[in-house]
């Protein structure tokens, strides 16, 4: 279950840029509606949609993921670290996941009808494996910055 709500989280990553003229330099920040558009438009080529077809994906892919967006929660002040907690504030913090991932569970199921509408059970599945793949990707690469930031960028630090 945990695993789902994080697929979920990340699942707006973008696998792969486009390149088009609607693609930003690397300098420039892509949104999450664009950053959407190109996943939609990424998992729609995998998965060789015809154009009305992979139009209607990319449509209610992009409403899927702002619902997600939506429901990711907002975080008041400071959290206490999880070491740090009292027993009813640890009880409190595991009732919102519980609550979060039904809603992302609930959301999931509805989207799975919509899709069922005009994609085949295997091309869903295959949507999923896509959205994890691109999960794994952005999370491997979050690992690495964050690795390359503790260590100064990344650039090796020898003295001659």
């Amino acid at each position: 279950m945990l695993t789902t709500v994080m697929m979920v989280a990340f699942s707006t990553a973008v696998i792969a840029q486009e390149k088009n003229a609607q693609t930003p330099t690397k300098k420039q920040r892509v949104s999450r509606e664009q950053m959407a558009e190109m996943q939609a438009k990424h998992i729609s080529r995998q998965l060789a949609l015809d154009d009305a077809t992979s139009e209607k994906f990319i449509e209610t892919y992009c409403a899927y993921q702002k619902e997600v967006w939506a429901l990711r929660p907002h975080r008041k002040g400071i959290r206490p670290n999880r070491s740090e907690m009292t027993d009813a504030e640890a009880e409190k913090a595991i009732k919102e996941q519980f609550d979060h991932s039904q809603k992302i569970l609930s959301l999931r199921q509805e989207y799975y009808k919509k899709y069922n509408t005009f994609l085949s059970a295997k091309q869903i599945q295959r949507v999923y494996e896509l959205e994890k793949q691109a999960m794994n990707r952005l999370s491997k690469r979050g690992s690495m910055n964050q690795r390359n930031k503790r260590n100064g960028g990344g650039k090796s630090r020898t003295r001659k």
